[in-house]
Formats: structure tokens, C-alpha cells, sequence
């Protein structure tokens, strides 16, 4: 849930920039319970942001089923005074009628909550089977009842939208396109260790925030470069040592800014002692 309050930020972007966009901010019914997401409804609404927020409600959280850690399950009348929409996430054409709405709504008169009612077949990650809290009759049946690929294939055969073989069709080209897609992974070379660390920060603002410079973290990209102001390094490690022609100007300029602080603060410092040193001795 720690994404829904930066969706709020950037719906406060979003509103200043006054071109009609929306943000769109996704949690799970695991998340809806934690502090972060109430002081995001609270905000986008007292400023009226143009933010979506979207609680896919798929029954678990990691591994507890949502009757056991939420008081209330109406996800979507949570953000009072926020106006909030219940639709069937796994139903396409309910959750492109819902979003046509949100996204009108949102536009014209602030923040709306959609609580998307859908389901995960598998664990909620690789070291989770999905099988311990729940059975596999349960996954069965909503598999065989609720699944939204079936679900809109059968409406576009019914509707003369699509023909049996030409569904056929699709499937055989998506599993050819992965079947090669994963063949061109399987035969690449292994990826260096040095991009790990590749594209992990985000360069801070070239700006001082009440006469002080932030912590910053500088992007280091190990691979192509996508900016003039990256530095590219055939192998970077978080020991490699770099030489000054390597460093762009402004990161010299902002430790140059830094060093003129530290100045500035061991005279601080030394003023102080030189006044302590002054004052009379108590007898």
C-alpha cells in the first residue's frame, strides 16, 4: 500500500498541471486496512485530486482471508466522504464500464474508490503454493466460474464478435510469440552482476530546500546510457572507486556546495568555543 500515497502526490501534479489526467493509485484488500491509505483518501479529497483509487479486492492478503483481519469487507465505502463503486474485477466489460465512469467522475469532481472484486490462482509469490489457506476445489470452481478470459471469449463468439477458430488463432500466436520470447532468454548471455545495481535511483532536483542539500543519491547506469548526466561504467561495483573525470559537473559543484557547509559549520562551531573560552571562570 505504500504506492496509494504517492498516487495522491501525483495527483496533486496531475491537478496543477490542469490537462485532464487522472492517476490511477492500485492496492490489495491486504493493504486497505493500513493508516497510509486513509491519510491519502483524506488528502485527495480535501484538495479534490483527480486520483482513482482502485482496491483490488482478491479475498487474501498473503495468506489470511479478508474476513480475518477486516472489521468491514465493503472496501469501496471506506473512504467516506469519498464516493465509492463495487464491480466485478473479474468481468471485462463491468471494470471498462466502471473505469469510463471513474475516469469522467474523477476529471470533474475529485477522488473516487473502486473496490474490483477479483481472485489470484496462485500464491501470493513464489515461495507461497496458495494451497495452505485455501483448498483447490475453491480455486477450481472460481476458475471454472469467474475466469474473465473465458468469460469474454464466450461473450465475443455469442455476439458474432469472434469465431471459435479465430479465438484458437490468438491463443496459438501468444504461446508461439512467449515460446520465442523465452527461447531468446534461454539462449542470451548472462546478464553481468553489475546490473543490479543499474536504475535503481532516481536523480534528486538540482535544487536546495531551506538553505540545505538533501541526501542524494546519484543514478548510476551500468548499461546504455539514457540521460547525458548518467555515468556509464563497464563494471560498477559499490566499491568501485571513481576518478574526477568521471564525475559530471554538477555532482562536483553540489560536493563543492557541501565541503562550503562543512566550512561553514566548523566556524560555527569554532566561534562557539572561542565564546565559551571567554566567559569569566565561576568562584
Amino acid at each position: 500500500g505504500a504506492q496509494v500515497p504517492l498516487g495522491a502526490g501525483i495527483g496533486l501534479a496531475l491537478k496543477n498541471e490542469a490537462k485532464g489526467n487522472v492517476c490511477v493509485a492500485l492496492y490489495g484488500d491486504g493493504a486497505a486496512n493500513q493508516g497510509q491509505i486513509f491519510e491519502a483518501y483524506n488528502i485527495a479529497c480535501l484538495w479534490r485530486l483527480p486520483v482513482i483509487f482502485v482496491c483490488e479486492n482478491n479475498e487474501y492478503g498473503m495468506g489470511t482471508k479478508m474476513h480475518r483481519s477486516s472489521c468491514s469487507i465493503e472496501y469501496y465505502t471506506r473512504g467516506v466522504p469519498l464516493p465509492g463503486i463495487y464491480v466485478d474485477g473479474m468481468n471485462i466489460l463491468a471494470m471498462h464500464n466502471a473505469a469510463e465512469f471513474a475516469i469522467g467522475f474523477v476529471q470533474k469532481e475529485g477522488p473516487i474508490i473502486i473496490e474490483a472484486h477479483t481472485y489470484r490462482y496462485f500464491g501470493h509469490s513464489m515461495s507461497d503454493p496458495g494451497t495452505s489457506y485455501r483448498s483447490r476445489d475453491e480455486v477450481a470452481e472460481v476458475r471454472s466460474k469467474r475466469d474473465p478470459i473465458s468469460y469474454f471469449k464466450e461473450i465475443t463468439i455469442s455476439q458474432g464478435l469472434l469465431t471459435e477458430d479465430q479465438c484458437k488463432k490468438i491463443d496459438e500466436d501468444i504461446r508461439k510469440s512467449i515460446d520465442e520470447a523465452a527461447e531468446k532468454a534461454k539462449k542470451s548471455n548472462e546478464v553481468k552482476k553489475e546490473e543490479l545495481w543499474a536504475d535503481v535511483y532516481m536523480d534528486n532536483k538540482e535544487v536546495g530546500i531551506r538553505d540545505t542539500i538533501g541526501n542524494r543519491h546519484k543514478h548510476f547506469h551500468a548499461g546504455k546510457t539514457l540521460e547525458k548526466d548518467h555515468i556509464k561504467l563497464k563494471s560498477f561495483t559499490p566499491d568501485t572507486k571513481l576518478e574526477p573525470k568521471d564525475i559530471p559537473f554538477e555532482i562536483k559543484e553540489w560536493e563543492a556546495q557541501m565541503e562550503a557547509i562543512k566550512d561553514v559549520e566548523k566556524g560555527k562551531k569554532s566561534n562557539q568555543k572561542s565564546k565559551s573560552d571567554d566567559k569569566p571562570e565561576k568562584k
